[in-house]
């Protein structure tokens, strides 16, 4: 992790320090809300029967299956978060979002092919990671010019990771994805369909706490940090990263297949829940600055805070009836990104 001056430093530790509480209080929020509520005067007794791994009562099953649930709504957002800070830095386009090179369509053909058959639960996140990682390595074989696979290094690097292969090749596997999707959507029974459907907008019904995830997050947060100063130079121009002796190359690469990780991790736990890698990190480079030594844990630590207060919403708000969170992210997304492109649009002019 690169050295940031005193001042900036404490700044870095005031806004983790902020994000940290804003997330203790969102999963402390959503382990007391639901259909029926957690009374405060039974959270002391509920926290210790929990803390002796042993659920006594209503309150401490109830804030038991919340917690678990919220768990992993905030890995799962904080991992898009993340990977939306790379996939921006990646192609280098502030609009790109973790979904665009088709990681979630290829999780979604093996999630769906999965529910089709009927396969357990198990299975069906196992189909999905495999269905991500599969779209990983095919996209990297096709792209693997523009993520400077090759033995091209330097400006080479530089001009063949500007030059848009990744993108395109992304946006075309991610249809043929979504093609497999569609032809598997229409022919699966109505039994299976409802299920099928709710993974495919992102849902969260059902999550748990999972360590994977978790142990996943925290690698790529602490291999992140030690490339912010890269990331910083590269931001600015490529090839003023090569004149620093920064291998352009690796960091793309890099870049690629931890965002790649990134997702898969996520839409293994939720199904495909859009626009929070969009979204949460445009708001931070906006509130916090482009620095990625402080955008990179603000947009993770925000990323998690924001899905479980979209989780806990989408089981209050209609309850007892439970809405997708994808939609409730889309619904949010949706005018953000309507709004930021039309920013970007004017700043262009």
């Amino acid at each position: 992790m690169s050295v940031l001056p005193a001042a900036s430093r404490t700044r870095q530790r005031v806004i983790v320090l902020v994000l940290t509480v804003c997330a203790l209080l969102a999963l402390g929020a959503a382990g007391l809300a639901g259909s029926v509520p957690v009374p405060f005067s039974d959270l002391p007794q509920a926290l210790s029967s929990l803390m002796a791994g042993e659920p006594d009562g209503m309150s401490a099953t109830l804030l038991d299956l919340r917690l678990g649930r919220a768990s992993a709504a905030f890995a799962t957002g904080a991992a898009l978060a993340l990977a939306g800070v790379m996939m921006q830095a990646l192609v280098r386009n502030p609009l790109a979002d973790p979904y665009v090179l088709g990681v979630s369509a290829g999780a979604a053909v093996g999630a769906l092919a999965a529910l089709l058959f009927g396969a357990a639960l198990w299975m069906v996140d196992l189909g999905a990671l495999a269905g991500a990682i599969g779209i990983s390595l095919l996209l990297y074989l096709l792209a693997r010019r523009d993520l400077g696979g090759g033995r091209s290094s330097g400006r080479e690097a530089v001009r063949t990771g500007e030059s848009g292969v990744l993108l395109l090749t992304g946006v075309v596997l991610a249809s043929a994805c979504m093609a497999l999707v569609t032809l598997m959507l229409s022919v699966a029974p109505e039994s299976r369909l409802r299920g099928m459907v709710f993974w495919m907008i992102g849902d969260l019904a059902g999550a748990s706490w999972r360590p994977l995830p978790w142990v996943v997050l925290g690698l790529a947060v602490l291999l992140a940090l030690r490339r912010a100063r890269a990331l910083n130079v590269m931001a600015l121009h490529a090839d003023a990263a090569v004149a620093l002796g920064i291998d352009v190359a690796a960091e793309r690469r890099f870049l690629f297949l931890c965002s790649g990780l990134l997702t898969a991790c996520a839409v293994t736990t939720g199904g495909s829940i859009g626009f929070v890698g969009l979204v949460v990190p445009h708001a931070c480079r906006h509130a916090f600055g482009p620095d990625h030594r402080i955008l990179l844990p603000a947009a993770t630590l925000a990323g998690g805070s924001f899905l479980v207060v979209a989780d806990t919403l989408a089981r209050t708000v209609l309850a007892p009836q439970q809405l997708p969170v994808g939609v409730l992210t889309s619904l949010i997304g949706v005018p953000v990104f309507l709004f930021q492109l039309h920013q970007l649009h004017l700043r262009r002019r």
